[in-house]
């Protein structure tokens, strides 16, 4: 009987295991992509850009940090590396291209179609 309950306890625990890729999921947050229900709308920096830039971007690019020279913390400083420092070439380079953003590879094409939409549209900020 000991063995059968103890067979039973060590097939519970094993059917239980599984190779999900769960705390890689959890440390390595999924791309966020900020829809626009209304494709014909104007995207603007703080509705479609702001949460693109802040998941991918600030974590180097704020006060402090190794890329502290060209925050990316306000509209302002988005709006100006958009205009004169490159981003938008900078982030549709190739993974593993000299000069790509974010370094640790290339955003989904979705959040770069954004950025992108939102240059067309303007740099508006709301």
């Amino acid at each position: 009987m000991k063995k059968a309950i103890a067979f039973a306890i060590l097939l519970a625990a094993l059917t239980s295991c599984s190779d999900s890729d769960t705390y890689q999921d959890i440390e390595t947050p999924p791309d966020t992509v900020t829809p626009n229900p209304d494709p014909a709308a104007t995207f603007s920096y703080t509705k479609n850009a702001k949460a693109i830039i802040d998941a991918n971007c600030i974590g180097c690019h704020q006060s402090g940090r190794s890329a502290g020279f060209r925050p990316l913390t306000t509209y302002a400083e988005v709006k100006a590396a958009v205009e004169s420092a490159g981003l938008l070439n900078r982030i549709q380079l190739q993974t593993g291209q000299q000069g790509i953003m974010p370094q640790a590879g290339r955003m989904s094409q979705a959040n770069i179609d954004i950025i992108l939409k939102w240059n067309t549209d303007g740099l508006k900020e709301n």
